[in-house]
C-alpha cells in the first residue's frame, strides 16, 4: 500500500488525522462491545433456572388438568375453554447500543372467565389448572423474549468484535506503515535538498571572482 501513497506533507497531515479518527472509533467500538457483553450476561443471569422452572410448571399443569378432567369431566373442561379467548400480544422495541431488543406485552381480552367468575363458579381443580397454564404461558413468553434478545446481542457482539479487530489489526497498522513511508520519504527529500544547497553554497563561495 505504501507504494501507492502520495508522499506529500498534506498527505502526512491527513494520514495522522485518519489514524486519530480510527483510534477514536476503535475506542468507541470497544466501549460498545463491553456494554453489549454486560447486557448479554445480565440476560443470561436472568434466564438461568427459568427453563427448569418452566419444565416443572408444565408437568404440574398437565397433572392438574388431568385431575380436573377426572373430577369434573371432559365436557365441563371443554365448556370452560370455549369461554376463554386467545391473548393479544403486542411487541415494542428497546434500543441497546443500536441493537433493537423486542419486548412483548400480553393483554387478555374480555371473556366470560373473569376473575370473579373463576373464584365463585369454577371448581377448584379447574381454577388451579387455569392459573398454572397462565403461568406456563407467561414463562414461555418471557423465555422466548430473552432468548431472542440473547441471539441478537450475540450477533451484534460478534459483528462489533470483527470490526474492532479489523481496525486494530489491519487498518491502523496499514495507515501507520503509510505514515512511516511518507515521513521517511520527506526526510530523504529534506536531506537531499540540504546536501544540494550545501554543495551549491560551497561551490559558489569557492568559485574565483572574475
Amino acid at each position: 500500500m505504501a507504494n501507492n501513497v502520495k508522499a506529500t506533507r498534506i498527505e502526512l497531515i491527513n494520514t495522522k488525522k485518519r489514524i486519530k479518527v480510527a483510534r477514536r472509533g476503535l475506542d468507541l467500538l470497544k466501549m460498545k462491545r463491553q456494554a453489549l457483553v454486560m447486557e448479554f450476561m445480565k440476560i443470561v443471569n436472568e434466564i438461568k433456572g427459568k427453563r427448569e422452572a418452566l419444565r416443572n410448571d408444565i408437568a404440574a399443569a398437565i397433572n392438574e388438568i388431568k385431575m380436573a378432567e377426572i373430577i369434573e369431566g371432559q365436557m365441563e373442561i371443554e365448556r370452560l375453554s370455549y369461554l376463554s379467548s386467545n391473548p393479544d400480544i403486542s411487541m415494542n422495541m428497546r434500543n441497546i447500543m443500536g441493537v433493537k431488543i423486542p419486548e412483548l406485552d400480553t393483554k387478555y381480552g374480555k371473556t366470560g372467565l373473569t376473575e370473579d367468575y373463576l373464584v365463585s363458579s369454577v371448581p377448584v381443580s379447574v381454577y388451579d389448572s387455569i392459573k398454572l397454564f397462565e403461568r406456563v404461558f407467561n414463562e414461555l413468553m418471557e423465555i422466548s423474549q430473552k432468548e431472542v434478545a440473547m441471539r441478537k446481542l450475540l450477533y451484534e457482539i460478534d459483528k462489533t468484535n470483527r470490526r474492532s479487530n479489523a481496525i486494530e489489526n489491519i487498518m491502523i497498522p496499514r495507515m501507520e506503515a503509510n505514515l512511516k513511508f511518507i515521513k521517511d520519504h520527506l526526510d530523504e527529500l529534506e536531506r537531499e535538498s540540504f546536501s544540494s544547497l550545501k554543495f551549491v553554497k560551497e561551490h559558489v563561495l569557492d568559485e574565483p571572482q572574475r
